[in-house]
């Protein structure tokens, strides 16, 4: 599995904390590699999740990450296996940013289905 980089890609909606979606002179990369998806995890203290509510049929619903400091949705944590094994049987991408243009640690992600 590769990393893809993706320089015009663009989320319209907000990362974690608000963040805004990266421009694209910030560059984004696409991956399905686990361990880069928990190396730039575990670099920020996020830890995977899910929300509550959102299972269906016994099987994870929506998949996140829980940062560190940041309010909002209460989420359920789950361990990296489960985490990962429902990322690989949606066979999900991982679009994510390493910093932002003033070279500070980005929270920026997302994930999407193949399309």
């Amino acid at each position: 599995m590769t990393d893809q980089r993706r320089p015009g890609a663009r989320n319209p909606q907000l990362g974690p904390g608000g963040t805004r979606p990266p421009t694209r002179a910030e560059g984004i990369v696409v991956t399905r590699n686990h361990g880069v998806i928990r190396r730039w995890a575990e670099q920020r203290g996020a830890r995977p999740a899910t929300t509550p509510g959102s299972e269906h049929n016994g099987q994870l619903g929506a998949l996140r990450f829980d940062f560190p400091g940041y309010g909002g949705a209460v989420l359920r944590r789950v361990d990296w296996d489960e985490w990962l094994a429902t990322f690989d049987a949606r066979n999900l991408r991982f679009w994510y940013q390493e910093s932002d243009a003033d070279g500070v640690p980005s929270n920026f992600n997302r994930l999407e289905g193949p399309g």
